[in-house]
């Protein structure tokens, strides 16, 4: 049966296959999402605290990912994602056992949370390059836009059943069913015939990294795109932080009311993610991702002037929205540009830029929020992520020209 060009990608049984796995362990991590900062914030009311959650969670994306991008080059890639989603499985499993015993401390939460990154930095650039191998090339837009889809249909789902389940039998639940999609995942992985096996040729890992910086950053589009993937992954996409700082500190709603506006930001990311999977197997437009990074900026700064449940929800889809049609647009173009030899390198740049900046990111926030007020740190953010992206936009119309004036 044919298909539309955004949904190619599932002509392939292993990528089927893959797809419902990433989904169900997505939704639970994202319900774990929820009862994690929810937990967080029943600790301790600080929002400096809350946002080094979030620092300390993707810290070891920060540090590790040029390394385990160079190991996803050299190791079995099915291999790599078995013992990651094993070891997220048991970082649930650990905190539900914590605060079941009535003895979890912030610290507790906090070594969880980084030991959740550890796993995150080596899972990801294998993630990421198994998916060019299972659809090859000409379908990787598709892939991609799928994958993004998938993310952000967990994004939907986890919250708002996540809220419901926090609101009715309190944060545990939330934990162990993330387990639970973790061990379906597993199970699903275990099926796969693509195992993504090595392709880099045997030497020091630290050269492979130096191979994989020199192509990278001697590409114009490559550095554009990375750039722009930093300036709203900075600015925009701590919403971890400030969607639970808005709903308790701001709008003044519980946890249900904080899962439906989490809701609202999925909504918007899936639909944005599936326009760019319509755009087929092309780079996206320049002129699109310019103009998703400036409305997702821009709807940052709305959100800090909004002061009602609805208003906000609407903010937050159209962020949403415009936040997912760039990051999706970077990621197909990071996949198109990468040699096969090279894939788990490239990507491990990717991963550095769209999660290491998050601990920055969080920081940022959860200090400016501290000493100001959430209003003012989103307005802080949205206006320094505009900034980023009109620097960028003089930058590349000003490369564009000397490249025609040769």
């Amino acid at each position: 049966m044919a298909l539309p060009t955004g949904l190619r990608a599932l002509h392939h049984p292993d990528f089927r296959r893959f797809f419902v796995a990433q989904l169900v362990a997505q939704t639970g991590t994202w319900m774990q999402t929820v009862a994690q900062a929810w937990l967080v914030l029943q600790i301790t009311p600080s929002p400096f605290k809350l946002g080094l959650i979030g620092t300390l969670q993707f810290a070891p994306i920060l540090l590790f990912s040029l390394v385990t991008g160079a190991l996803a080059d050299r190791l079995p890639k099915r291999r790599v994602l078995l013992f990651t989603q094993t070891a997220l499985a048991g970082q649930a499993l650990g905190l539900a056992a914590l605060v079941a015993s009535g003895r979890v401390e912030y610290w507790h939460v906090a070594v969880l949370a980084f030991g959740t990154g550890l796993a995150n930095v080596i899972d990801q650039p294998a993630r990421q390059s198994l998916v060019a191998e299972i659809v090859g090339r000409v379908d990787v837009g598709s892939a991609v836009s799928l994958n993004s889809a998938s993310f952000n249909a967990a994004r939907i789902v986890g919250p708002s059943v996540g809220g419901l389940v926090i609101a009715g039998a309190g944060v545990v639940p939330a934990f162990l069913l993330n387990a639970l999609g973790f061990a379906i995942s597993i199970s699903i992985l275990l099926t796969l015939e693509t195992h993504g096996r090595p392709r880099s040729r045997p030497g020091r890992v630290r050269d492979d990294i130096r191979t994989g910086l020199h192509y990278a950053f001697r590409r114009p589009e490559i550095v554009l795109t990375l750039a722009l993937l930093f300036a709203v992954a900075l600015c925009v996409f701590n919403f971890t932080v400030y969607v639970p700082l808005v709903a308790r500190t701001v709008l003044d709603v519980g946890a249900q009311g904080f899962g439906f506006l989490m809701a609202a930001l999925g909504v918007g990311a899936v639909s944005g993610a599936l326009a760019v999977g319509a755009l087929g197997p092309r780079h996206p437009p320049r002129s699109l991702m310019f103009g998703a990074a400036a409305i997702a900026c821009t709807a940052l700064v709305a959100l800090s002037a909004v002061r009602t449940f609805w208003a906000a929800a609407v903010v937050l889809f159209v962020m949403g929205l415009f936040g997912l049609v760039l990051v999706a647009s970077c990621n197909t173009t990071m996949q198109l540009a990468a040699p096969d030899e090279l894939r788990g390198r490239l990507m491990s740049l990717y991963t550095l830029i769209w999660g290491g900046t998050f601990p920055i990111g969080a920081f940022i926030v959860g200090s400016v929020s501290e000493q100001w007020g959430v209003g003012r740190a989103l307005l802080v953010n949205g206006a320094l992520g505009l900034c980023g992206v009109t620097v960028l936009l003089v930058w590349w119309q000003s490369m564009r020209r000397h490249a025609r004036s040769r």
